[in-house]
């Protein structure tokens, strides 16, 4: 299982979610069919974007419980500031990645940033 942990800023579009993701998968040699769903925190159940890329992508978008994105902050690579104020995670792509991956998941590397966007990859066993 492949998943994209998707971090944005307010208002970000599906076009701006759909580019980090291609450019965190071109970061690693990965074609976008590799991916077995997208994955973000709680705090951005309501943007809209995430949930029109996943449609876009015919991708499935796993939304991760405050308490599991917190748990699974520990494996995170990146530390942002803002993100562990409003979040409660130094890095909401990473942790999202982790936690929808499941056990034992691994990041291929820290987030991937463009623009308002940040796109973690994480492989992993199953869901968590």
């Amino acid at each position: 299982m492949m998943i994209a942990g998707i971090g944005s800023r307010k208002g970000v579009t599906a076009r701006d979610v759909r580019a980090a993701i291609e450019t965190a998968l071109e970061a690693h040699g990965l074609a976008m069919a590799a991916l077995s769903a997208l994955a973000t925190g709680e705090i951005k159940r309501d943007e809209e974007a995430i949930f029109l890329a996943g449609r876009d992508l015919s991708l499935p978008v796993i939304v991760v419980t405050d308490h599991a994105l917190q748990a699974a902050s520990a494996g995170t690579i990146s530390r942002s500031e803002e993100s562990q104020a409003h979040a409660g995670t130094p890095s909401v792509s990473e942790a999202s990645a982790l936690a929808a991956a499941g056990k034992d998941a691994k990041l291929l590397g820290p987030r991937t940033v463009l623009g308002p966007v940040t796109c973690a990859i994480a492989l992993g066993g199953g869901t968590a």
